[in-house]
């Protein structure tokens, strides 16, 4: 494939070495300085790009690949509340997206267990639930979108959590979310059921980036031809 990377950061770069000795091109890398290659006649050379960049950016990013006819496929965190919207427009231009909060086929599967532990606790109260996320200092969100996504599959299955808070909390109702940033740390997530008689924890643990950029390219892989909007459960026939 021809791979547009839109943002050339850590991620940016780890996906270019794995796509790279995978066999694909990487016609276009942007990054702060040479936005100009979003422009349609550059950009639309490209089979598929890859975009990870800021919240700030994405959004527009996004629909510079739409206007390019180009597959996206997006890891951008932090920007979520545009996200109906750009699949909304993904439909009306009958164009191709995915968007993920983690890339990662283990992160991935860690979503479906989740959600089975999750499904199985909502039935005993005197559990009480809590996260904790840790990622290297660079981080710009927080909590991570990661962590979002386990919150919102926990809020999901079990009535008596009505949201999530970024912090301690005492409250019944509240899911805490609790972040630390520490380098060097890629990512680890961890969802803790407690009572007075024993603990249940279910521990995702990234050694590196590289199961988050392989994932990536394996979503790229997959989205190029197709039109729709996508999750990595599509990618990965989670059902």
């Amino acid at each position: 494939m021809k791979i547009a990377l839109i943002g050339y950061g850590k991620m940016g770069q780890a996906i270019d070495a794995i796509a790279t000795a995978k066999g694909h091109e990487i016609i276009l890398r942007v990054d702060v300085g040479s936005k100009h290659l979003l422009e349609k006649e550059h950009l639309g050379q490209a089979d598929v790009a890859i975009e990870f960049t800021t919240p700030e950016t994405a959004y527009h990013n996004i629909l510079k690949c739409f206007d390019a006819n180009v597959p996206v496929v997006s890891g951008t965190t932090g920007w979520l509340d545009k996200l109906p919207e750009v699949k909304a427009l993904c439909l009306e231009k009958n164009q191709a997206f995915i968007h993920a909060t983690n890339f990662s086929i283990g992160v991935n599967i860690f979503f479906e267990l989740n959600k089975k532990l999750a499904a199985l606790m909502a039935g005993q109260p005197q559990y009480n639930i809590k996260m904790e996320e840790i990622h290297h200092t660079h981080k710009k969100d927080a909590p991570s979108g990661t962590a979002i996504t386990l919150a919102e599959q926990v809020l999901a299955a079990v009535p008596r959590k009505t949201g999530w808070v970024n912090e301690e909390s005492n409250q019944p109702e509240a899911l805490p979310i609790i972040s630390k940033r520490i380098d060097p740390a890629p990512g680890t997530h961890t969802v803790t059921y407690t009572s007075a008689i024993d603990d249940i924890s279910i521990t995702h643990t990234a050694h590196s980036r590289e199961g988050f950029a392989a994932g990536a390219v394996v979503a790229a892989e997959w989205l190029k031809g197709k039109t729709g909007v996508f999750t990595m459960r599509d990618v990965l026939n989670l059902g």
